[in-house]
């Protein structure tokens, strides 16, 4: 069975932008972000991309015609072979008419309610609504499918199946948490036998949104919201958050069955809705990062207060000892830390497609699970690997070189001679691009699409903070690590590995001195895990280098600059080396360096 996992919408910036205002940095603020396809075999993920890293705008919602068109080539198959159309969005007449009754208990005067219905039926009718997906899809791809084949997947669930088909079809408890989905923005519950079942006494409506308050603390920073998020996690690091802290005190409240409430319904009309409160509890704001970090420091601990309370009823309502952990909340690594040491789970795992960029896998995965013909033979489809995506031949790499002569030159090499000269070429306080195989999935650099650098220098962070990714000082860098070295180096804890960098881990004391530019400023690291079965050439290159430094790790980051996505071709990856101060780039088995052009 071949199954196609579809996310984006044409019209749903156009319609976002001209009913609720989402332009400029509220740009990011629409449903279907993270655009992307997948492409499930007989139960085996086989392809998956997002559609920004082939039409380079980043957090693209567009139709993903890039991703379906590569997903489909690579596996030699027409549309006409796909067995099933899988998308993460069920807005179905339900919904919208649960949306409109929720509408008709608001508030507001009838014409403001009048209105806010006309914009949400214009979203229905023009991006969201079934037969607006159906229409969408065909005219994009010029192929008309079959409304039965066609299956419409709950956000949530999506999700959930996107964790469960990656940590090995196990059975297992979740916590699903992010912006919002067709009507609530969180959910409890567990897998059993592939079976999902929800806690629903336990659902959060869309309206109490935690990720959607993360979202306005963001903007209110000076953030993009539902981009930036990840800044305001890095800036707690930098003070400790008020006690009490207003958040909790005056903004969320808890209430029994893993429930909490906000204050005020979050208002997609107004984005700034929660200003006048931050400023009442905080002080007027200030551009200064001691009142940045002293809020954000206040949000860390109200996002781990909030999905804590979830943990302790979900605790109380199931036996399975081992947790899931998706949604874009779920990107919170410092979060995700502090959730696990402080549950009874004895291992949480969170994927590399934990935000939307997954919800393609889990869409797919929970169409062929729960298809007649799926058997219960060919439920367990094996390891999942994060290096889906493309992938470029050696005549592609030396035809993109040849297009750049001028601009740069290079050496081939054999792949171990790329990893002694690499090796070498890192005990200096050098940059270099790494540009290796299939395109890694989600929104981390796994070691496919990577910068790599030498963590001993204490300003190796500020080198490439301002003259490569061109962002934020503040922004901390993760270290690659063998597995087998994490625990020496870093405070496990209950976790032995990390491989997609969704951890936090604090740094061994005796450490701190040795990578100073992987440690953050709490003296915390969010940790990438590797090994020699998963990603044999960065464990060799890991190897090589601590044998000539006696540096248990390298800094990476991905390969990019602020605002454009991750690299995924060859003429990406030598564009952005040549707008930035890297030092060297390897592109496959090529040594690239730069042409001095007053040589």
């Amino acid at each position: 069975m071949i199954v196609l996992g579809c996310n984006g919408f044409t019209r749903g910036a156009e319609t976002f932008a001209e009913h609720f205002g989402a332009v400029g940095t509220e740009k990011h603020y629409i449903l279907g972000h993270d655009a992307g396809a997948a492409l499930l075999v007989d139960g085996e993920l086989v392809a998956a991309v997002e559609e920004e890293r082939l039409n380079r705008e980043k957090k693209t919602s567009d139709f993903p015609l890039n991703a379906v068109k590569w997903c489909l080539e690579h596996a030699g198959i027409e549309f006409s072979d796909i067995d099933l159309i899988a998308i993460p969005w069920n807005f179905s007449a339900e919904v919208f008419d649960a949306i409109r009754q929720d509408l008709s208990q608001a508030p507001l005067e009838d014409a403001d309610k009048a209105d806010r219905l006309r914009r949400i039926a214009a979203l229905f009718d023009n991006a969201l609504g079934r037969e607006a997906i159906l229409a969408d899809f065909a005219e994009r791809t010029g192929f008309t499918p079959d409304p039965e084949k066609v299956v419409f997947v709950q956000h949530h669930l999506a999700h959930a199946m996107t964790g469960y088909y990656m940590a090995g079809k196990k059975d297992t408890a979740f916590l699903i948490s992010d912006g919002r989905a067709e009507l609530f923005s969180s959910l409890i519950g567990e897998i059993r036998d592939g079976e999902i079942r929800v806690f629903d006494e336990s659902t959060i409506s869309a309206n109490d949104s935690i990720g959607n308050l993360f979202a306005s603390i963001t903007r209110f920073l000076g953030f993009v919201p539902n981009n930036d998020e990840y800044k305001v996690m890095g800036l707690s690091g930098f003070a400790g958050p008020p006690s009490p802290n207003p958040f909790l005190e005056h903004i969320v409240h808890l209430h029994d069955n893993g429930r909490y409430t906000l204050c005020r319904p979050h208002d997609l009309e107004n984005p700034r809705c929660f200003d006048d409160l931050f400023e009442k509890h905080f002080g007027p704001y200030e551009d200064t990062v001691q009142y940045k970090a002293t809020v954000a420091a206040a949000a860390q601990e109200m996002l781990t207060v909030v999905t804590g309370h979830q943990l302790r009823a979900l605790e109380a309502r199931t036996d399975l000892d081992h947790l899931l952990f998706e949604g874009g909340l779920a990107l919170n690594c410092v979060n995700n830390t502090h959730l696990l040491e402080g549950s009874r789970f004895t291992d949480m795992e969170v994927s590399f497609g934990a935000s939307d960029t997954g919800v393609v896998i889990g869409a797919a995965v929970h169409a062929w699970a729960n298809h007649p013909d799926t058997t219960a033979e060919v439920k367990y489809a094996g390891s999942v690997t994060p290096y889906i995506g493309p992938e470029y031949d050696e005549e592609t790499v030396a035809r993109t070189l040849r297009e750049f002569e001028g601009q740069v030159r290079w050496t081939r090499l054999t792949q171990d001679e790329v990893v002694d000269q690499v090796a070498k070429l890192l005990t200096e306080k050098v940059v270099i691009g790494w540009f290796q195989g299939r395109l890694e999935h989600g929104p981390r650099a796994l070691g496919h699409r990577s910068i790599l650098a030498n963590p001993k220098f204490p300003d190796i962070k500020d080198v490439i903070n301002t003259r490569v990714k061109h962002r934020e000082p503040f922004r901390p860098f993760a270290p690659l690590v063998l597995e087998s070295d994490a625990d020496k180096v870093f405070e496990m804890g209950r976790k032995s590995r990390s491989p997609y960098m969704t951890f936090v881990f604090p740094v061994r004391p005796e450490y701190h001195d040795v990578i100073p530019g992987a440690t953050h400023v709490d003296g915390t690291s969010r940790v990438q895990t590797v090994t020699d079965e998963g990603e044999p050439m960065i464990a060799t290159l890991l190897r090589r280098f601590t044998a000539l430094t006696d540096v248990p790790c390298l800094i990476n980051t991905s390969f990019n600059v602020a605002g454009e996505p991750i690299v995924c071709s060859p003429a990406d990856a030598v564009k952005c080396f040549l707008s930035t101060e890297i030092d060297y780039l390897v592109l496959g088995n090529h040594l690239v360096t730069k042409v001095d052009p007053t040589a």
